[in-house]
């Protein structure tokens, strides 16, 4: 019963995560969203590994691995969408200051 339970949990992490991917107006929302996702599918892989009795050792590694991966992800999109906004602010300078030159 307890698995059904993880199942479905995760399941609507990853519905909600992906509702919010559907609904983003901003790339650090997608962002999330997508790490909202990421979580639900180990939920997932961690309810699975619990099926067993003795707990199968394969999908916790495997979750450890895609915390890690995750985080890093989610560290260089931050420093992406960083760069991003300050390549955008000085284009809008750079326009402004040709604007007021003409």
């Amino acid at each position: 019963m307890n698995e059904v339970v993880y199942l479905y949990g995760a399941l609507g992490v990853v519905l909600i995560g992906f509702y919010g991917l559907a609904r983003a107006g901003h790339v650090l929302q997608q962002l999330l969203a997508v790490n909202v996702m990421g979580a639900g599918v180990f939920m997932l892989l961690l309810a699975l590994a619990t099926r067993h009795t003795p707990a199968d050792a394969v999908p916790q590694a495997l979750v450890l691995t895609g915390i890690v991966v995750a985080i890093s992800t989610l560290a260089l999109g931050l420093a992406l969408i960083r760069r991003l906004a300050v390549e955008a602010r000085q284009a809008e300078k750079r326009s402004d200051q040709e604007a007021l030159h003409d």
